[in-house]
Order: structure tokens, then sequence, then C-alpha cells
């Protein structure tokens, strides 16, 4: 009779530690370099709106002066409750104010900041502005009309 002798397999237990510490210091890697692009796209999703904002407003002014002869800062006359108007979700405050005193020269809306909101940290586009001629200027970073209006 023959005896055969087949090694055995060593059995297989799970991961060893250097291959865990690899894992994580490659999700630690990616984590790094895709949270910043993330937050950088909610950012700008987030001036959409304030943008938006400031045009639907101008829109608005540009009604009223249709029908009136004559602009507003009265908020229940644009369809608002009240001035100044939060944009989304708390991110930007949106406020209409005339040129003059009659309200018949011009107006300019501007969607703020809230300082103390989530969009905080967006110092490129603190602020929007839309006036009767359709000027879109934008103020925080020193190219921020080019950059915030795109």
């Amino acid at each position: 009779m023959k005896i055969s002798i087949t090694p055995s397999m060593p059995s297989s237990r799970g991961f060893t530690l250097v291959e865990l510490m690899v894992t994580i210091v490659v999700a630690a890697i990616l984590a790094a370099i895709a949270i910043p692009g993330y937050t950088n796209q909610i950012r700008k999703s987030r001036r959409t709106e304030a943008r938006n904002a400031v045009l639907d407003a101008a829109a608005r002014e540009e009604r009223f002066f249709a029908t009136r002869n004559l602009y507003t800062q009265t908020a229940t006359d644009l369809g608002y409750a009240s001035f100044p108007a939060t944009v989304g979700s708390s991110y930007y405050t949106l406020n209409v104010q005339c040129n003059d005193r009659t309200c018949t020269t011009g107006f300019t809306v501007t969607a703020s900041l809230i300082p103390t909101g989530p969009q905080s940290k967006d110092t490129a586009c603190t602020a929007f502005t839309v006036n009767q001629t359709g000027l879109q200027t934008a103020t925080g970073s020193s190219n921020a009309s080019t950059t915030c209006w795109n």
C-alpha cells in the first residue's frame, strides 16, 4: 500500500494588518481628493440659486414698471412676503432698492451671502447684483463679476 502525503493548505482567515492599512490609506487619499471637489460643486449650485433669484426679482420689477410706469421696493408688489427675502435654504438674502426716492429712474436687486449660513465659506462670490439696465455684477474675489455670473 502506497501512502501519499499531500501538503495541507493553510487556512485563510482574513486580511493582514498591512492589507487593511493600505486599504485605509487609499480610501483616505480618494476622500481627500473628492470632498473638496464636491464642496465646490455644492457652492456653485447655491450660487446658481442666488443668480436665478436676482434675475427673477429684476423681471418682476420690469413687469411692475410696465403696468405702473415706476419701480417699487415693496415686497408684496413683487410677490414676496418681505425684504430681505431668503434665497434657497438660507444661503443668500434678496433685497430690492430704488435708485431715487420716487422709484422712477431705476432699481437694484441684490442677493447677499448670509455670513453665518452654510454658504459663508464662499468668499469668491459674496453678492450678486442686477439693475434696471440688466447690468450683472458680483462682489467677492478680484474677478467676481466674470467668475460668479458664469
